[in-house]
């Protein structure tokens, strides 16, 4: 039998994750959101039905989502507490809200938390996914076999997970501030800004399927089969190095993780 999937607030991130499974998910898919105006508008953009209340969701579902802003979660998790019954799974997407967090207010019940990006939408989702002390590794094959039919999926420890944010949760804009600036630097030299950003964005699709073929080479020796010595990619990626691309991108994760670690308290 179909579980039944339930999603408290329905925000980009939910919504990724809705629009992404609906069409390959037969069970039912229904939402809560804040207000019958937002409630009303979710319903329009996706499709499924969704309410105004989170406690009939939680009733009715038999995985419930928490798709909530961190500063939200507790409330949601307080209201709820009734509903949630042994047989039930709460899945959480919120930003640096642990399992361990939600587990002291809801007690010994089944948790499963994950990260998602907005890629979902499009099936090239990336999520992390871990368990809380009372989740079965059932819990967390059903919720990744879901989320498998929309992107890729990576068990991570709990202590990791903000790590996962700052990389797959917050790349995306990552990527495409990267992708918009080689864009805008085409544009400056006087290649029209279109073509310029057909350039970069095929560039790094066609890059990053590279890197999963891979096989056994090194992402360096990717790097090095086009950067051969005395080229012009050599001085391209010679300029990145003495720009310190490396501590950018490091300083980028860091301060991601930590801002991703801060939304939980």
């Amino acid at each position: 039998m179909k579980k039944r999937l339930g999603f408290i607030g329905c925000g980009k991130m939910a919504s990724a994750i809705i629009q992404g499974i609906k069409g390959n998910y037969n069970g039912s898919l229904t939402g809560a959101e804040i207000d019958t105006e937002f409630a009303q508008a979710a319903q329009k953009r996706l499709e499924i039905p969704v309410s105004v209340d989170n406690k009939a969701l939680a009733n009715r579902s038999d995985i419930v989502f928490i798709a909530v802003k961190p500063n939200q979660v507790n409330d949601i998790i307080e209201e709820i507490k009734p509903e949630i019954t042994e047989d039930k799974l709460i899945v959480s997407i919120a930003a640096g809200v642990s399992t361990t967090k939600i587990e002291k207010i809801i007690g010994r019940r089944r948790v499963v938390r994950i990260m998602p990006n907005t890629p979902a939408l499009i099936k090239e989702g990336m999520f992390g996914i871990c368990k809380g002390s009372y989740a079965y590794d059932e819990d967390i094959e059903f919720v990744s076999s879901i989320l498998r039919s929309v992107g890729k999926v990576i068990n991570v420890q709990e202590d990791q997970m903000d790590i996962v944010t700052a990389i797959s949760g917050s790349g995306p804009a990552f990527f495409y501030k990267v992708i918009e600036d080689m864009a805008r630097a085409g544009e400056k030299l006087g290649l029209d800004y279109e073509k310029s950003l057909m350039l970069a964005t095929q560039t790094a699709i066609g890059s990053a399927k590279m890197i999963f073929n891979r096989g056994e080479t090194p992402v360096q020796t990717l790097i090095d089969n086009v950067a051969t010595k005395g080229g012009c990619t050599f001085v391209g990626i010679s300029v990145m190095n003495e720009e310190n691309s490396k501590k950018l991108f490091n300083d980028v994760i860091e301060q991601t993780t930590i801002k991703a670690n801060q939304l939980g308290k």
